[in-house]
């Protein structure tokens, strides 16, 4: 009977493409849940298999009492005795289950149970691959697309995942068949979860964070090195990058050749336009190059406010800095850290400053 078993098993892990620990680990789980129903769902029932030995073994744990109140979980010491002759009060007692009853109960629910443990074992085995990729692009193709929801089945790695009509770019038109960067936000345990899930997007941040690293050699080898990265998926991309060393230029790093390193990665994000901007370890200098293309004249931090500053520019460049709706200020804001009021160099009246943390 173990031989027969195995062997399926074994056939299984060839053509699932999991591991037997796995497999084994699952369809143990699965046949205590199966077995805990004849002892009305206790927590005493043991299964252990051992695929180097080519064994199983189930048993139940049972308590040695002076007087039995559960008959599922004690036993006398004389019933006790018989599975271990020095058996006492205070004991714990492991029971064999015979191999009738463990035919029985798989003849019962066997394939349930041969399911169950299979598809517990994949879920581990997915969890294992998504952690594995975690915080780290994939390239996806799209399966299939909800017409209502705009949801999108998308498959990477032999799985398939729901990239959600909200984490896809605005205006983007998902075609079956078609290949896309995604971003792996989060993975959920499938011990805590019923199936195993991940949090797929094109619109986090970390997902422009890691197409730099992929594009840029500078970055990946840690020449270069993105401090922030502020984004308004499927419009515009602010990231701050950093070099200790300096005869290297890092944002020309990251913009390459004739701009083909950034545009490549623009073309991967639809067009989405990208401020590749000079991080600098001074406050003002930061938010003044965080503001681009706009020029700055000064940069004043507003005392007795935490991380809040005044920003003077050329009047001629106030909607410039500003931004469309407010995007370029809002973008530098998040990006830096700082509160940013905007206003231009010849303003005197304290009424016509203009103050966009409403924006932010």
């Amino acid at each position: 009977m173990n031989g027969e078993l195995f062997t399926a098993l074994k056939l299984l892990v060839h053509e699932k493409g999991i591991s037997m620990e796995a497999l084994c680990g699952g369809i143990e789980r699965a046949i205590v849940t199966a077995i805990k129903r004849d002892f009305n769902n206790k927590d005493i029932v043991s299964c252990q298999i051992d695929p180097e030995k080519e064994t199983m073994r189930v048993f139940v744990t049972k308590s040695v009492v002076e007087e039995i109140e559960d008959p599922d979980t004690e036993l006398l010491p004389e019933q006790a005795q018989k599975f271990k002759p020095t058996a006492v009060v205070g004991d714990t007692i492991e029971i064999d289950l015979e191999t009738k009853d463990v035919s029985r109960i798989a003849a019962d629910r066997g394939k349930h149970v041969l399911r169950q443990g299979i598809r517990e074992a994949e879920s581990i085995m997915k969890f294992e691959k998504l952690q594995s990729r975690h915080q780290e692009i994939v390239t996806a193709r799209v399966q299939r697309v909800d017409a209502i929801s705009g949801n999108a089945i998308v498959e990477f790695d032999g799985m398939e995942e729901m990239l959600l009509k909200g984490e896809q770019l605005p205006n983007e038109t998902l075609r079956e068949g078609s290949l896309i960067k995604v971003y792996i936000v989060d993975v959920k345990d499938p011990k805590n979860n019923k199936n195993t899930r991940a949090t797929i997007s094109r619109t986090h941040p970390g997902l422009v964070r890691r197409l730099f690293e992929t594009e840029v050699p500078e970055i990946h080898d840690g020449t270069v090195e993105v401090k922030s990265v502020a984004r308004e998926a499927g419009s515009r991309t602010k990231i701050a990058v950093y070099s200790a060393e300096a005869d290297v230029d890092p944002v020309g790093a990251c913009i390459g050749p004739r701009g083909s390193r950034v545009n490549k990665i623009v073309d991967l994000l639809g067009g989405e336009k990208i401020d590749i901007v000079k991080y600098s370890e001074s406050p003002q200098e930061f938010i003044s190059n965080a503001l681009a293309p706009a020029d700055v004249l000064e940069v004043i931090a507003e005392e007795g406010s935490e991380r809040s500053c005044r920003v003077i520019v050329p009047a001629n460049q106030l909607s410039l800095a500003i931004g469309n709706r407010g995007q370029n200020v809002r973008l530098a804001a998040r990006l830096t850290g700082w509160k940013i009021d905007i206003k231009p160099d010849e303003t005197v009246v304290d009424d016509s400053v203009i103050n966009f943390d409403a924006l932010l």
